[in-house]
């Protein structure tokens, strides 16, 4: 769902997590496998599969496949906080900063002139004089402003954001310069701040939310925050704009005549093909009926697409990493021994070697809710707690002591059964499928039954509550404390499970508003250590991208991060013949 803010749920899976060096190798983008056009990739992460302007097309159309519908078009929000909705996004919403294949932040130029903390405490913005919405009101402080109240608790309690990602810390943000300067004043230093109006929470149009409510009352913001996402955007500040939406059925972009951005798009459209059933996307490359895939990776998908001619392909472990999360609002849930036992008797080595392992050997158990292994920041918190390595006796023996009855057969307490839990997975993913199966056969062997339930729509199971137990990935941006408080506040919209912790919550805080980044991470990491130990959210593994296209495609290249590959939409084109 971004999971799109620091992380997005890829749900975005996930969103501001829409979170994404040591460690991984390939210079901050792991050895990724690749081939084609894109075989340099792994060492040239920026500027790989780059064509020179007089070598590319004029005209022509590229189709992109996604893998999920659009149900909300308000990527700030819960409900809209997901990975197709941030990269669909990208090609019609304004950004500050954003992220490179390489895992660092990048000032948006096609938009700012500059952004620049001139102290701890303030933040001063300089948009470009012609950056424009396309009916031609100026892209100004007005739209920081109404991004900085819908993503703040203080202003607007209602919108239902992904995450508040440090907008509470805002006290004052101010136009000057006809509204091309803004000035933002903090409460307190916030270390990820150039998350603010970034990539993950772009801005939307404030003259036009006012058409929909009263931007001065709690309740007017409301109203308008829910009209953007209710409703198929009509307007755009980016180098796209939309053309047609066919509900599940594909997204129609064509260049925007007011685009200000130095890169003009040289595609006459393009189109993002919704396909659910992952395993269709080869034979649609193959046919050319689509030109570009980034599919959930599976060995079978792999294997196709490494047959499939003049199609170049492109792995690589990013910012994106899969996980388990419980609902701590399901009964049963609620019994820590019962999380405890539960995680310690799933198999991470087992499920990637089931999974993703068979197609990339590089992957290994993640060991950290906060940091990837490319951040130096990366520490493993979770090897000592044994979680994730399958002991089944340790487990049985953790229910035992906390007084289950029936261990391994049919489990209760109090002479109570432990009814039947749900894990749900996206649709037509047959990873998680697996990822799920194996969940419940390793449950089995405590005497829990688990269904294995799909789901179409992940933003809305997610936000609703509506699982006992649920796979998807989180998308990151470079911005960990921000993600953070996304994730794992006690009071964040993207804290679906509902954890509650005044102690992680004072640390992750205190992180977020450092400005010693040393210091910052370390309390991180402890922050990490309790809720890994509290047994909430079971991390699995940094989850391969898969990028793959035909040969005729120019300037796509993958992108780990909540960004994806619609990071540099602009340049897309086609190759001449």
């Amino acid at each position: 769902m971004r999971g799109t803010k620091a992380a997005v749920a890829v749900a975005v899976g996930g969103a501001v997590t829409l979170l994404l060096s040591a460690c991984g190798g390939g210079g901050g983008g792991g050895s990724a496998l690749a081939s084609g056009n894109l075989a340099d990739c792994p060492t040239n992460l920026n500027a790989c599969n780059t064509v020179p302007a007089d070598q590319v097309q004029q005209g022509g159309q590229i189709t992109f496949a996604i893998e999920k519908n659009i149900d909300n078009w308000n990527v700030i929000s819960s409900e809209g906080n997901v990975f197709e909705t941030g990269m669909a996004t990208k090609a019609f919403l304004p950004y500050t900063f954003g992220t490179t294949p390489d895992l660092k932040s990048a000032l948006n130029t096609n938009l700012m002139v500059s952004a620049d903390q001139t102290n701890p405490t303030t933040l001063v913005y300089k948009i470009k004089p012609n950056a424009a919405w396309d009916d031609g009101k100026p892209i100004d402080a007005n739209d920081f402003v109404y991004g900085w109240k819908v993503q703040n608790p203080k202003t607007c309690p209602e919108c239902e954001t992904a995450g508040n990602g440090g907008y509470d810390q805002i006290t004052n943000v101010v136009g000057s310069d006809n509204g091309k300067t803004v000035t933002v004043t903090l409460a307190k230093p916030y270390t990820d701040w150039q998350s603010f109006w970034g990539s993950a929470a772009p801005l939307y149009p404030a003259h036009i939310a006012a058409q929909h409510g009263d931007l001065n009352t709690p309740q007017g913001l409301a109203s308008s925050f829910t009209w953007l996402g209710a409703n198929v955007p009509t307007y755009t500040g980016g180098p796209y704009k939309i053309q047609n939406w066919q509900n599940n059925q594909a997204l129609t972009l064509v260049p925007n005549p007011k685009w200000y951005g130095d890169t003009k798009p040289t595609l006459e459209r393009l189109v993002m093909r919704v396909i659910t059933d992952a395993t269709q996307e080869p034979i649609a490359l193959q046919n050319n009926e689509v030109q570009v895939v980034y599919p959930q990776p599976q060995v079978d998908i792999v294997n196709q697409i490494q047959q499939i001619p003049n199609v170049s392909q492109t792995q690589q472990l990013g910012l994106t990493w899969e996980h388990f999360d419980f609902n701590l609002q399901s009964a049963p849930l609620k019994d820590k021994a019962l999380r405890q036992a539960l995680y310690t008797a799933v198999n991470r080595q087992d499920i990637i070697a089931k999974t993703v392992g068979q197609f990339n050997p590089e992957v290994k158990p993640l060991d950290s809710l906060m940091f990837l292994p490319q951040q130096p920041e990366y520490k493993d918190n979770l090897t000592a707690s044994g979680y994730g390595s399958g002991d089944i006796e340790k487990a049985k023996q953790i229910l035992t002591q906390a007084g289950y009855t029936g261990v391994g057969t049919a489990l209760a307490k109090n002479g109570q059964a432990v009814p039947p839990l749900r894990i749900r997975y996206t649709v037509g993913n047959s990873i998680r499928q697996n990822e799920c199966e194996l969940f419940a056969q390793y449950a089995k062997q405590l005497g829990v039954t688990v269904n294995v339930e799909p789901t179409d729509s992940l933003g809305k199971t997610t936000s609703s509550g509506d699982y006992d137990i649920i796979v998807f990935a989180w998308v990151q941006s470079p911005f960990p404390y921000g993600g953070a408080q996304q994730l794992w506040l006690s009071n964040s919209g993207s804290n679906y499970g509902k954890y509650q912790n005044p102690k992680t919550d004072q640390l992750i805080n205190a992180a977020a508003n450092s400005t010693d980044k040393a210091a910052a991470g370390q309390q991180l990491n402890q922050a990490d250590e309790i809720i890994l130990g509290d047994a909430y959210v079971l991390p699995i593994y940094q989850k391969p991208t898969l990028l793959a296209q035909q040969n005729t495609v120019a300037n796509v290249r993958g992108n780990a991060t909540l960004d994806g590959p619609m990071y540099n939409v602009a340049e897309w084109g086609l190759r001449t013949q």
